[in-house]
């Protein structure tokens, strides 16, 4: 199962065997522990539930910490499931191993939040000349008619909250692991912030 959550730490430059500089992502992934097996006699699919993050036992409610008891598995923050069928068995661990450098990856996580934008930030519209006199700069211009339709289209681009969504960015490349350090690092850039959950999948 090529499948594990993380950690953001952050950007650094990696220099390859020839001396190339490669900008990548430093992810924190794993270890990541089975704590539930899920078959299609019992649950209707195939699916391995796999838990990450260390956390005090008094931040999760008594239903969690039963479910991560009977695995015998330590308080985790974070849970996921990943359909599929696979050889794992409830309490193995899952690590940085399953990747090499050269693996193609897919990077799921939460974008940084901008809050509330005009259209040329959030939709990249030019906007009108900034010269003195002109009384259209950063405005989004006309949104409708006024006879017909009378309305305004959804899904029209206009101002709004911008950012703070799931993004999943493909097409990534494994540089370097560090099995040690349960590390990962990714040529290029990454969804979410600092310190941000995110997912790993081969």
């Amino acid at each position: 199962m090529k499948t594990l959550l993380g950690t953001k730490l952050g950007m650094t430059q990696f220099f390859s065997e020839d001396g190339t500089v490669v900008r990548c992502t430093v992810i924190q992934a794993g270890p990541c522990l089975v704590t539930q097996k899920k078959t299609v006699d019992t649950d209707g699919y195939s699916a391995t539930q796999i838990a990450f993050g260390d956390v005090k036992a008094k931040r999760l409610n008594k239903p969690l910490l039963g479910h991560l008891k009977k695995a015998g598995i330590a308080p985790k923050k974070h849970l996921m499931e990943v359909r599929g069928e696979d050889e794992l068995t409830v309490g193995d661990a899952v690590t940085v191993d399953v990747f090499s450098p050269g693996d193609k990856v897919k990077v799921t996580g939460v974008s940084k939040g901008k809050g509330f934008q005009g259209v040329i930030k959030r939709h990249g519209f030019a906007g009108g000349p900034g010269y003195h006199g002109a009384h259209f700069h950063r405005a989004p211009g006309s949104i409708g008619s006024s006879a017909d339709p009378s309305r305004v289209y959804p899904g029209t681009r206009l101002p709004g909250h911008m950012g703070s969504v799931q993004v999943t960015q493909t097409g990534l490349t494994v540089v370097a692991t560090d099995a040690e350090q349960n590390l990962v690092l990714v040529k290029g850039a990454i969804p979410g912030s600092k310190g941000s959950l995110v997912v790993i999948k081969g």
